[in-house]
């Protein structure tokens, strides 16, 4: 394959890591983007998706002759919903082209003739770039305003058209703003979508309080640049390598950020070592090696292991070192490992995810951060390479509780599902009717119609641990033992699922807990 012949405006596959190869586009990167050093790649906008990424040329291929192929290997929802977009794209591309064939060239001319006569050089403009959004960037060094601003009385100017096929003309617009639909930032109760600006970004983070007296944090102001992720220089460090860990990893990897992994088995390092992550032996090494450390593994237990025990994280902290424990753990746990990394002169946070295995693979987690702010604000970057959304919750410990108490009604609602499908079985209904009822109706949700397919189809392949989500309700009922609140609900559901541990469903996805009624 050619790849030599390709540039900007191409329209390709692109294979990334273990991702399937997806259709793209080859655009401008952001200015501020620096381009990997080694081979030659090209930086690539997926259809479909919110993501950009530097792609090597031998991971690329031409869209058009590799079509076929492509559509035969991948089945998948979201990538027909991307095929569709390209296909979508070259539906408009197609109606562009014959607007711009049957324009009448002496009017361009005579309409150029008119700005250049105007009485007023030293007014406003601005060079608008007729492309995609995502090229605007490669074209910032035009976009340029002078610091006269028009008024009322200055007469409406003609929009021109310039016959380069590229420029459509000057107009007098405001500059070029694109909302940021992928990420989020909250800060306590959050619902304010915030914009995304293509110009540089001076600052992290804007704190503004809102009229209901909670505060949120601006995405005007976040490292997010048209859709892509400008990445930290901090150096990264990632212990744990499960389900989500996997999914966090290759997605910082993506986006740009120098990572370093560890995780107890060596061997699920090798692929993100191939990915371009750097080694560490053990978890003091890697934090030593690192600006930011996150950890997320199984338990309380683990994490403890994992900060205290031999090679641990504290052996690796130093003054200014930063730890994110994205673990779903108890609130009491959070406490014990912020003071020791503290008192070792470190910065904490905890960072517990929702979602499941999928999501973390798309990226589009939701993070809950509690502690350090200033380290919430140092992860802006890693946080949109992996969540769609992130809330900041105050004082260590409260992203714990709060991450228990949804997993504790996640994992309830999933026992009654369960418990409605095995019902419905025993009394004659059809389960599928009975999904599909539920579908059409105001319990309908992607995590709903996934989980009763996968049932019906007895595929009980993890995407959340059925272990796991036991764990998360027998964690939750303590809390709620600790403030003395009953938890009637989620300590039957905890029945039902110690019930599939003991019928060997652990390991499988929490769906599972269906077996515990049928057996």
């Amino acid at each position: 394959m050619a790849t030599a012949h390709l540039r900007i405006g191409d329209l390709v596959w692109g294979k990334l890591g273990r991702y399937p190869p997806w259709p793209g586009k080859i655009v401008s990167p952001p200015k501020d983007l620096k381009k990997p050093r080694g081979k030659k790649c090209f930086f690539v906008k997926f259809f479909g998706t919110e993501d950009h990424a530097w792609i090597k040329v031998e991971q690329l291929k031409p869209y058009h002759p590799h079509k076929e192929e492509m559509i035969k290997i991948n089945k998948g929802k979201r990538f027909q919903q991307a095929v569709d977009a390209v296909e979508e794209f070259l539906k408009k591309a197609k109606g562009k082209d014959q607007a711009s064939h049957s324009s009448n060239s002496s009017e361009e001319k005579k309409l150029a003739a008119d700005v250049k006569g105007r009485k007023n050089p030293g007014r406003p403009v601005k060079l608008i770039i007729d492309e995609d959004e995502d090229d605007l960037n490669s074209h910032r060094g035009v976009c340029l305003q002078k610091d006269k601003e028009l008024t009322d009385s200055d007469p409406e100017p003609s929009s021109v058209r310039l016959g380069t096929g590229t420029v459509t003309g000057f107009k007098w617009e405001s500059s070029p703003v694109k909302d940021d639909p992928h990420f989020h930032h909250f800060l306590l109760s959050q619902s304010e979508k915030p914009g995304s600006s293509l110009e540089p970004i001076s600052k992290r983070l804007k704190i503004i309080e809102e009229d209901t007296g909670s505060t949120s944090i601006q995405a005007a102001d976040s490292t997010a640049i048209n859709g892509s992720i400008i990445p930290t220089d901090k150096r990264i460090g990632f212990l744990g390598l499960g389900l989500m860990g996997s999914g966090i990893v290759s997605n910082l990897l993506k986006m740009g950020h120098v990572v370093t992994v560890w995780n107890r088995t060596a061997e699920k390092c090798d692929l993100f070592i191939q990915e371009g992550a750097r080694l560490g032996r053990t978890p003091a090494e890697v934090v030593s090696m690192c600006d930011i450390t996150f950890s997320c593994v199984s338990d309380p237990k683990a994490a403890r292991d994992l900060v205290l025990g031999p090679s641990g994280v504290l052996q690796g902290i130093r003054p200014g070192k930063c730890y994110v424990e994205m673990s779903t753990v108890d609130p009491e746990t959070i406490t014990e490992l912020a003071q020791v990394i503290t008192s070792r002169g470190g910065r904490f946070l905890e960072a517990p995810v929702s979602g499941s295995q999928q999501l973390s693979n798309d990226g589009m987690l939701v993070i809950l951060a509690a502690g350090d702010r200033t380290v919430y604000e140092d992860c802006s970057s890693c946080f949109q390479a992996m969540g769609k959304t992130s809330f900041f919750l105050g004082e260590a410990g409260n992203a714990a509780k709060m991450m228990l108490i949804l997993n504790m009604v996640q994992g309830s609602f999933m026992a009654t599902i369960a418990e409605g499908l095995t019902l419905a079985q025993a009394t004659g209904q059809s389960q599928q009717t009975f999904l599909d009822i539920l579908c059409q109706g105001q319990m309908a949700s992607t995590f709903l119609d996934q989980k009763c397919q996968n049932i019906l189809q007895g595929n009980f392949k993890p995407d959340y641990y059925l272990k796991h989500i036991q764990k998360d309700l027998r964690l939750a009922i303590a809390m709620g033992d600790s403030v003395n609140h009953p938890t009637p609900m989620a300590a039957a559901a905890n029945e039902v699922y110690k019930r599939a541990k003991a019928l060997d469903q652990s390991d499988n996805d929490m769906s599972a807990v269906y077996r515990a009624y049928i057996h």
